[in-house]
């Protein structure tokens, strides 16, 4: 129900320019009858706590917020709604964010490693052509981007020393004439204020009064700057970015349809179709990265689960064999979790994968009231088929009882009522589909696989 839009204009532009460009954006937004309310900020940072690229004059954020109940399909038409208004403003970039729960990083994010700073500049250009011709990626943005505005003041070293100047001396007297000078602390209410003492409006100031600036001031023939440097206009870089000690061109990307894992497998494709310069390589990163570790380690705690069940049960029946058979119980279920998922449409993730893992504590206690009892009577003198047959009677109810009051417990979450459900939801979906196929299952797959493997 809520989400953010960045803007970002062209570098070195007025703080003016970024509030009609975000006023625009609010404009589309007050349009649209599934904002409730939003509100902007113009202008993110300043150059002395923040890079050129994320924050600065050129930057501003609008937080959207929908109406109450408000779903993923309408926050997706809101967000569409809003990239046809936006995108018709020239020279603005922009970025569609919700608040993270677990990840900081976006969805998708291409590493382009290496050290010539014009070849990642010619990669990431190329990776972003060819991200934005499909249309599963939206909101692409690089790293590699124009710097600020600034005035480079080149010195010649020549014609200073023929004036009998020293550039260290003009060059600080440049500064104390832009920058200012630190004259004394005014005090005010136990607050001391500095009072700088400049020549120069940094605000206001224009190149020509750069170049006007008198660096030999208690000389008696003043001299101007531009007499000893050559001052102009020009951008310097905004940022080189490393990670791991490396430089890198970083792109992003979200997702307009579709999940994490097929949008990472079509950017591995895009990488590895362009071809790379001698020392360039590029890595699909981001949150689909975090995905694999995640998954990697759910992975493991699935399989030290099922170990402990098998450890407990064969603790219990004091046989191997017996928990073996129970423990077929757990693929059942995975072929009930998968259908749920498909069936619900619901991609897998850590949550739904949380709940496959609580499967494997739950689905065996069917197979383990079933079993016990057909030892049981067994151990009472009764045939092997006779007595898997009056179990089989005997726990009917009781496993569809145990079952049906899982099932119906885990509904509500499943539905996904209230904000933030469609991160509950998977896991209910996940448990319910995997726990009503393997309890019929279960009835059926149990006894046979008990009869044959079982040869006392």
């Amino acid at each position: 129900g809520e989400f953010t839009a960045n803007l970002r204009l062209p570098p070195g532009m007025p703080l003016a320019e970024t509030d009609k460009a975000i006023q625009v954006a609010q404009r589309a937004a007050d349009n649209i009858d599934a904002v409730e309310l939003n509100y902007s900020v113009a202008g993110t940072g300043n150059r002395l706590d923040a890079n050129p690229v994320d924050a600065g004059d050129n930057t501003g954020t609008l937080n959207i917020k929908l109406h109450e109940g408000a779903s993923r399909a309408a926050e997706n038409e809101t967000m569409s709604a809003m990239r046809n208004e936006l995108a018709a403003l020239a020279g603005v970039q922009y970025e569609f964010t919700r608040p993270s729960l677990l990840s900081f990083s976006s969805p998708l994010q291409i590493e382009i490693s290496g050290y010539d700073l014009d070849s990642l500049a010619r990669v990431s250009r190329a990776v972003v052509e060819t991200m934005s011709a499909s249309e599963r990626f939206t909101d692409i943005k690089t790293t590699i981007e124009n710097g600020n505005p600034e005035i480079q003041i080149v010195f010649d070293q020549e014609r200073a020393a023929n004036l009998g100047l020293a550039v260290r001396d003009i060059a600080d007297s440049v500064v104390a004439n832009v920058r200012g000078e630190l004259a004394t602390r005014y005090t005010w209410r136990d607050k001391k204020i500095d009072v700088l003492v400049r020549s120069v409006d940094t605000r206001q100031s224009s190149i020509e009064e750069i170049r006007r600036l008198i660096i030999n001031p208690m000389s008696d023939r003043p001299v101007t700057l531009d007499a000893v440097a050559d001052i102009r206009v020009s951008q310097g870089p905004s940022e080189i970015r490393r990670v791991g000690q490396q430089r890198v061109a970083v792109v992003s990307a979200n997702l307009a349809y579709g999940d994490l894992g097929a949008a990472a497998l079509e950017a591995g494709n895009i990488v590895q179709s362009i071809p790379m310069p001698a020392g360039i390589s590029a890595i699909v990163s981001g949150q689909s990265e975090e995905m694999q570790d995640s998954f990697t380690s759910m992975k493991f705690a699935l399989l030290l689960a099922v170990f402990l069940v098998y450890l407990v049960m064969a603790s219990q029946f004091e046989s191997l064999l017996h928990p073996f058979v129970i423990l077929f119980t757990i693929p059942l279920a995975l072929v009930g979790a998968v259908l749920a998922l498909f069936v619900t449409g619901t991609t897998v993730n850590i949550v739904a994968f949380i709940g496959v893992i609580m499967l494997a504590g739950i689905v065996v206690n069917n197979a383990i009231v079933l079993v016990d009892l057909i030892n049981q009577l067994r151990a009472q003198g009764k045939e092997k088929l006779e007595a898997i047959m009056e179990a089989g009677t005997a726990r009917l109810r009781p496993i569809l009882m145990t079952s049906l009051t899982t099932t119906l417990g885990l509904l509500p979450m499943a539905m996904g009522f209230g904000e933030g459900s469609e991160v509950r939801a998977p896991m209910a979906v996940t448990v319910i589909g995997g726990l009503t196929v393997s309890t019929f299952l279960t009835l059926v797959v149990i006894p046979v696989v008990y009869s044959l493997v079982d040869r006392k």
